[in-house]
C-alpha cells in the first residue's frame, strides 16, 4: 500500500533529492510543502512535477492555519521535515530567519502535527510518523579524534547549528509530552547534483569554471564526513519507514576529509573532464585561494552511522571519489541550471561549507 508523504522543504537541496527517490523509486504520494525562499527551486523537480503522485503547495511552515489545512486535506501517513534556513554564514550575518524558520516554524508545525494526529483512528495512528531531519553540526565541535555518536552532547557553535538544536529538542520533547511518534535524523555534509551554488562545492566547481579563485577558510583542514545527497535520501526513507519511535539515528557517508583535500579532488576532476580551460589555467588547483577563517569554524565534523548500518541495514552506495566525480560531470552537463538558479540576487558571492 502506498504511503502518503508530507514532506516540508522539498525544493530544497536535500528535499528535493528525496522528493525525486519517493516518486522514481517507490509507490509513494508527495505533497510538497515549500516557501519558496532563495534555496529552494522547483526546477530541481521538473523531472517529476508532472507525476500523479507529486504535489506541491507554496507556504511557511510557521503559517500554523496554512500546514493545517494542507494535512487535513492530504491526510499523511509522514511528514517528514527538512524545510530550514541551512547556512552558517548567512546566520552569522542575519541570525533571526533561522530562529523563526528553524525554532518557530519547527513549533508550528509541530503544533499542527499534534492536531492532525489528534483526529487519527487508532490503526492509523499506529502508522503515523513525524521524521524531524536534522544536522550534525548541533554537536559542535569534535576535536581531532573521536566520532559523533547518537549519545554525543549538543555544543552548537553557530546560530544555525543552535537553531536546529532548539528544533531537535523541541521534537522530542513533543515525544515525550504528547506522544507525538517522531524518530530524529542527524547528518552529515551533503553533496551532489541541485546544490545550491553557495555551498562548497559546487561553488568551487562554478567558480573554477570561470577561472576565478577557488577561497579555503583558514588553512583549508577543517574536516567533514561527506554524504552523497541521493545516499541520504535513502537513508531518510529508510528511518521513516522502519526506524523506533523516538530514537535518533546519524546517518554518516564515511568519508571524512578535510575541505582542502575536498577542493583538491574536484580541480582533479574538472582537469581530467574539462578540455577548454579558462585562459591562463593549466591546473585548477593554482586557483585555490586562503582566505580569513569566519568565527566559531568548527575544525572538524565525523559521525558514527553505525546505527543505522547496523539496525535498519543502511549503507551509502557512493564512496567519496564515485560521489565527486559523479557530482563535477552533473554540474558540468546542467551548467543551464546554475544559470537559472543564479539569475536572483545570489552570484557566488558566499563562501561555502
Amino acid at each position: 500500500m502506498s504511503k502518503r508523504i508530507f514532506v516540508t522543504g522539498g525544493a530544497g537541496f536535500i528535499g528535493s533529492a528525496l522528493i525525486r527517490y519517493l516518486i522514481n523509486e517507490t509507490n509513494s504520494i508527495v505533497m510538497n510543502f515549500d516557501k519558496l525562499t532563495y534555496a529552494g527551486n522547483l526546477e530541481s523537480l521538473k523531472s517529476i512535477e508532472d507525476n500523479e503522485r507529486y504535489h506541491f503547495v507554496e507556504g511557511d511552515i510557521c503559517d500554523q492555519i496554512l500546514v493545517t489545512k494542507t494535512l487535513k486535506k492530504f491526510k499523511p501517513d509522514y511528514i517528514m521535515h527538512l524545510a530550514a534556513e541551512s547556512h552558517v554564514d548567512r546566520s552569522i550575518d542575519g541570525p533571526g530567519e533561522f530562529i523563526q524558520t528553524n525554532i518557530v516554524g519547527t513549533y508550528a508545525l509541530l503544533e499542527a502535527a499534534r492536531s492532525y494526529f489528534s483526529t487519527l483512528n487508532d490503526e492509523t495512528k499506529q502508522g503515523f510518523r513525524f521524521h524531524h531531519i536534522s544536522t550534525d553540526e548541533v554537536y559542535g565541535d569534535l576535536g581531532e579524534t573521536g566520532l559523533f555518536t547518537e549519545k554525543t552532547s549538543y555544543d552548537p557553535s553557530s546560530p544555525y547549528s543552535a537553531s536546529k538544536a532548539a528544533s531537535d529538542h523541541l521534537v522530542r520533547a513533543w515525544c515525550r509530552t504528547f506522544n507525538l511518534p517522531v524518530v530524529v535524523t542527524n547528518c552529515s555534509n551533503n553533496y551532489g547534483p541541485y546544490h545550491f551554488p553557495e555551498k562548497l562545492i559546487p561553488l568551487i566547481i562554478l567558480n573554477a569554471l570561470d577561472g576565478k579563485k577557488l577561497p579555503i577558510y583558514g588553512d583549508g583542514k577543517q574536516v567533514r564526513d561527506w554524504l552523497y545527497v541521493e545516499d541520504h535520501a535513502k537513508a531518510l526513507f529508510c528511518v521513516v519507514e522502519t526506524g523506533k519511535i523516538g530514537e535518533t539515528y546519524n546517518i554518516g557517508g564515511f568519508n571524512e576529509k578535510q575541505n582542502i583535500e575536498v577542493v583538491n579532488t574536484l580541480c582533479n576532476h574538472l582537469n581530467d573532464l574539462v578540455e577548454n580551460k579558462p585562459d591562463g589555467i593549466t591546473d585548477f588547483n593554482q586557483l585555490i585561494t586562503y582566505v580569513a577563517d569566519r568565527p566559531g569554524h568548527d575544525v572538524r565534523y565525523a559521525i558514527d552511522a553505525n546505527k543505522i548500518s547496523s539496525e535498519l541495514g543502511w549503507k551509502p552506495e557512493e564512496t567519496f571519489t564515485s560521489g565527486m566525480k559523479k557530482t563535477v560531470e552533473w554540474y558540468l552537463a546542467n551548467l543551464e541550471w546554475c544559470k537559472h538558479v543564479q539569475d536572483g540576487s545570489y552570484q557566488r558571492e558566499r563562501l561555502g561549507n
